[in-house]
Order: C-alpha cells, then sequence, then structure tokens
C-alpha cells in the first residue's frame, strides 16, 4: 500500500461517501488533504473515523444553516450534540467548559454500520503514520491534550514593547518572531507568563 498523502486523501474521500450514503444531505468534502494536517479544531488533532464523522456533522450543520459553535467554533453546544447524535456519536458526559459537546465517540451501531470503512481507514492512517513520523519528529503539543482540544497548546499574552499585546502559543511564538506592525519589534513573553 502507497503511503502517500493522495492515497490518504483517496481514502478519506471514501470513507466521506459512505457517510454520505447514509446521510445524502452531506455536502461533497471539498478537500480530504486538508484533514490530513493538524487540526486547530476542538474536536482533536489525530484523524480518525470518528474525527471524520464529527466533522461530517459540521457539514450536516452547515447544509441545514444551523451554527453549531461559538467561540470561534470551539464550543460544540446542543445543537451539534443533537446531530451528532443523529448521525451516530454519543457525548456520555457534560459539556466541556471550553468545548462544550466536541468529544463524541461512536455508539457501538454506528461502529458496526460503518466497520469496513473504518478499516479500510485505519490501514491508510496506519501507513501515512509510519511514514511520515521517519521523516519528522513531532513536538510536544502542551497541556490542551488533557480534554482532546488540538489547539496546540495554551495561549499565553506576549507583548511588544510599546504595549500592545497578542494571546500566542508559545511553541508557535518559539517558531519564528512574530512583529508588531506599531513599532516594528518582535513579540515576547514575559518572564512571569513563561515561569507559569
Amino acid at each position: 500500500m502507497s503511503t502517500t498523502p493522495p492515497v490518504l486523501a483517496a481514502e478519506l474521500a471514501v470513507a466521506w461517501a459512505e457517510i454520505q450514503r447514509h446521510h445524502p444531505e452531506l455536502p461533497d468534502l471539498a478537500a480530504p488533504e486538508a484533514l490530513i494536517g493538524e487540526s486547530s479544531s476542538a474536536c482533536g488533532g489525530e484523524l480518525s473515523f470518528e474525527r471524520l464523522l464529527h466533522e461530517a456533522v459540521h457539514g450536516v450543520a452547515a447544509a441545514r444553516g444551523i451554527r453549531d459553535t461559538s467561540r470561534a467554533g470551539r464550543y460544540h453546544n446542543r445543537r451539534f450534540l443533537a446531530i451528532a447524535e443523529e448521525m451516530g456519536l454519543e457525548h456520555a458526559d457534560e459539556p466541556h467548559a471550553s468545548s462544550g459537546f466536541s468529544l463524541v465517540t461512536l455508539t457501538p451501531e454506528t461502529k458496526k454500520r460503518y466497520r469496513p470503512a473504518m478499516d479500510r481507514l485505519n490501514r491508510a492512517l496506519k501507513a501515512h503514520t509510519v511514514a511520515t513520523t521517519a521523516e519528522t519528529t513531532r513536538a510536544f503539543r502542551g497541556p490542551a491534550a488533557r480534554h482532546g482540544s488540538s489547539g496546540g497548546g495554551v495561549r499565553v499574552k506576549a507583548v511588544c514593547d510599546c504595549g500592545r499585546n497578542v494571546r500566542v502559543v508559545p511553541s508557535v511564538l518559539a517558531q519564528a518572531p512574530i512583529v508588531c506592525g506599531g513599532c516594528g519589534k518582535p513579540f515576547r513573553i514575559p518572564e512571569t507568563a513563561a515561569a507559569a
């Protein structure tokens, strides 16, 4: 089996089509390869069939004109949960304080319905993971992993010399300077915040 992203993208498209077979109002998946990279949504960064079905819930909500999230897409509300339940996902606990009902899981019936599609996608994902982890090392993702968010970690205040500030994940700031448009100097995390 090839491990190139186009093969994984093709498997994602096939799995999406299988979901569409059961939920015809689900729009087409415009760019399956967009799901291969790291996600910034509150549903988690790890790609899986469960994650794909989660994204399909958003697709059905959009097709119906339903606003299923708030807080810049991080908080998944009860309208999201209602559609998720229609599509075979469940959320056993109370909503999470920052991500709401984002951490939905497959019901046993849903696992049975999609088992062949899940198996194919899992094989493609494993092959892709083997190919990509051999080429690169993974970076620490931060405390957001405690509740499944893949926002990249906790955002802290970074300041520049002119007094302006932005909220940023420290690992993002460490990759390259973010320069202030007002004074032209880089934003930095104050020592007290960095120590916390």
